[in-house]
């Protein structure tokens, strides 16, 4: 029955913490996406009016802010992918090296989860003799053997989420009349990182006001300081 219950859970935790890493990384880039077009917008169309330039300057940095974003989250994730490999080459060698210390640490997992040691005793061995470096692997670092973070999918969750982040200033600024376009890009921008700030907060289980609250000051902030820089230039 123990056997039962413990797999499940192993391949559920494994799966959630992969799809939360591409979903943070989403958020993520879609936060930059907004915040950097705004800041390149804002920059420029303070210091000229003239619309394609302004629409070629945001364009470029929203797919520069894109592509930075995805080859950093895959060196990020890669990088994370190769520690977990030596982690997992690691216990391989120490199931060969010192098995007791394994075996203890699987009981020691068992015993602080409220389990007795003898009945822990027995959890480890069937465990153990059917699994070794996967149980070990689990208790001691919630890894799941030959499952790893995909940096591929987090590199292609933080393309597409920062270029559809920064769309949203950039086309508020481009397509809307001329009379409107900075009150348009302002209301997108303070919208946009106020999504992205209520899902951040979901996705950490944090105080979703607080996480809004904080997003839409710094986006005001950037618009600032852009708009500062763009009137000096």
């Amino acid at each position: 029955m123990m056997k039962a219950l413990n797999k499940p859970k192993t391949k559920e935790k494994q799966t959630m913490a992969e799809r939360a890493n591409t979903l943070r990384a989403g958020v993520l880039g879609a936060n930059d996406g907004i915040l950097t077009v705004v800041g390149v917008l804002f920059s420029v169309a303070a210091a000229t009016t003239n619309q394609f330039t302004i629409f070629i300057a945001g364009l470029s940095d929203l797919l520069a802010c894109a592509f930075s974003m995805a080859s950093g989250e895959y060196a990020s994730v890669s990088s994370q992918k190769d520690t977990e490999k030596a982690v997992v080459a690691e216990e391989s060698a120490l199931l060969q090296s010192d098995p007791a210390g394994e075996r203890q640490a699987v009981v020691d997992y068992y015993v602080a989860r409220g389990v007795t040691t003898a009945t822990a005793g027995e959890i480890a061995d069937q465990l153990l003799a059917e699994d070794a470096l996967g149980t070990v692997i689990r208790v001691k670092y919630s890894l799941k053997k030959d499952h790893y973070m995909n940096p591929w999918y987090a590199a292609l969750a933080s393309l597409v989420s920062a270029a559809s982040g920064g769309i949203f200033p950039l086309f508020a600024m481009t397509v809307a009349p001329v009379a409107w376009q900075w009150p348009a890009t302002i209301l997108a921008v303070i919208l946009s990182v106020s999504l992205t700030g209520y899902l951040s907060a979901k996705l950490g289980e944090g105080i979703v006001k607080n996480a809004m609250i904080r997003n839409v000051i710094v986006g005001i902030v950037t618009m600032i300081i852009h708009y500062g820089i763009g009137q000096l230039m």
